[in-house]
Order: structure tokens, then sequence, then C-alpha cells
């Protein structure tokens, strides 16, 4: 199965999120589809939930740029889907790569208004990050080879909070995943929808903070194990931390859920790697969590 699959599923799940979200705070936005190469068809499957909410856009001006050069039955396919779209909805197909798109986006004007942007195959290149980080609110789903993380390239361009995850197949190169973005509830939406998509078989995913680089089931309940070196490692740099601080720490510096940490935890105490204070209770928000004798032996 192509890590293609995965992506574009996981595209719809951030749309069914996104664009009625930005159609109620502002009257416009965009959506920018960039891919460097190769078949565009997540294009095709973003018009076709632009479809779906077609109702919430009257009133509200959506523009979809999409980039490609590589494609020659994408006009077409486009075209079909376009028909079906309401007169609010503006499809630009810009004959280009990836790094064409800071002017494409200055030319349509989404500067301060709604943005999510999907760029597929391009390099994390400032100005292309820093047209898209432009956008009141911006998203950013950003596929590249592995190789180097995007985390500081993102947070340069004005980004706070940001996640990656490898998608490894079994035949093929891996492929890495960077979303970017200024909302916790949108950066929630895609760590459920990352581990919410459809098992699919001979694709898995691959922590990068994860220095043993386990490879991990698409599953609704992922393996912990990664999780657990990666917090044993923040307690060993920090010190001593709350369970919300951990959950948060889950959330904003591995591929994980906040809700896995708990999961991870509570294996921690178990096997003695942790130790919590006050020691009773449930393991809410401010029980304080230090590392354990036996730290090192319980990963």
């Amino acid at each position: 199965m192509s890590t293609d699959a995965v992506l574009r599923e996981l595209l719809v799940r951030q749309l069914d999120h996104w664009l009625p979200a930005a159609l109620h705070r502002a009257r416009r936005a965009t959506l920018a589809l960039a891919y460097a190469g190769g078949e565009a068809g997540g294009a095709e499957a973003a018009l076709r939930v632009v479809a779906e909410f077609a109702d919430r856009l009257r009133g509200r001006r959506l523009t979809v740029l999409v980039l490609a050069d590589d494609d020659a039955e994408l006009p077409a396919r486009l075209g079909a889907v376009e028909a079906t779209l309401p007169a609010d909805v503006a499809v630009h197909l810009v004959p280009g790569r990836p790094d064409r798109l800071p002017v494409a986006l200055k030319a349509a004007g989404a500067a301060g208004a709604p943005l999510l942007a999907v760029v597929d195959g391009g390099a994390p290149d400032p100005a292309l990050l820093t047209a898209v980080a432009s956008g009141r609110p911006a998203e950013l789903l950003l596929v590249t080879a592995p190789g180097r993380s995007l985390r500081p390239a993102l947070t340069a361009a004005g980004f706070p909070l940001v996640t990656e995850v490898e998608l490894v197949p079994e035949d093929g190169p891996a492929r890495l995943l960077g979303y970017a973005t200024g909302s916790d509830r949108g950066l929630e939406t895609m760590k459920d929808a990352l581990w919410a998509v459809d098992e699919y078989a001979g694709v898995r995913y691959r922590d990068p903070a994860d220095p043993a680089g386990r490879l991990l089931d698409i599953t609704l309940d992922p393996e912990p194990g990664p999780l657990r070196r990666e917090l044993l490692a923040e307690l060993a740099r920090s010190g001593p931390r709350t369970v919300t601080e951990l959950r948060r720490f889950a959330a904003t510096a591995t591929v994980y859920r906040a809700a896995d940490a708990n999961r991870a935890l509570t294996s921690l105490l178990a096997a003695g790697a942790v130790t919590r204070d006050p020691e009773p209770g449930r393991l809410g928000g401010d029980v304080v969590i230090s590392a354990g004798p036996t730290a090192g032996s319980s990963a």
C-alpha cells in the first residue's frame, strides 16, 4: 500500500476539521495544494471534501490553489469535481513546483485570512514557509524525504506547534510528514487523525524523536515503548515534571497524543522506572513524576 493513500486520508480528515472552522472565522480562506512531481491525487480528494461543505460557503469565498507540473490528466480530473462546486469556490490550477507557492499565495491575496497549505515533495524553503505562515491562522502539511528534522525550520518560520512522523512502507522510500500550526485544537485533530486512519497494510510510522527508531503499526492504541523512552529522556533533561507537563510534551514533541502519555506513565510507574508525588490517588494533572532508580532499564 502506497504512503499516498495514508497522506490522502490525513488530508481529508484535516480538511473536515479546518474548513468549517475557517468559514466560521472569516469571510475568505485559502486552500493551497502544491506537488513536486508525481500524481497530485490529493487535490481531487480535497475538492470532493470542499463540495461537501457547499451549504456553508454561502457568503464566503474559498480560493483553492493547485500547483503541479507532471500530471497531464489533472486538469480533466479536477474539472469534473470543480463543476460540482458552488460559485463561492475559485479553483486555480497553476503549472509549476512548490517553490512557486509564495508567488501564487500573494496573487491570491491569501495573507491575513485562514490558510491551509499542503506541500508534497517540497523542501522546507524559508521563503515558502514564511509565505504560508502569513495566513491568519495558518496550517501547513509538508511532506519531504527523511533525513533531517523539519521542526527547526517550521518553528523559525513562526509556527509555535509542530509535529512530525515518518511514513515507512514495506516497499519504497520512507517519507517525512511535518505538520505546523498555531492552534492546539488543530494539533490535537492531526494527532487523532494520524492514529485513526485505516490500518494500511505495509505502512507504519516511525517517530523521529525516538532514538531507537522503532516502527509503529497504525492503530488507535499505539505501542507505547518509544513514548516511554522519550518521557524518561525528558525527565532526565528537565527533572521532575507534572503529569500535565508530560502530556503537553507528548503532544508537542512526539508523534503521540496527550492521552497516550497517561498509558505510558502508568506502565513506567508499574515497572518502577518513575515515581510519583503524591503516591496514592488518581494520576491527575498536578501529580509530579520523577525518574526512578530503574529508569535506565525499564523503557
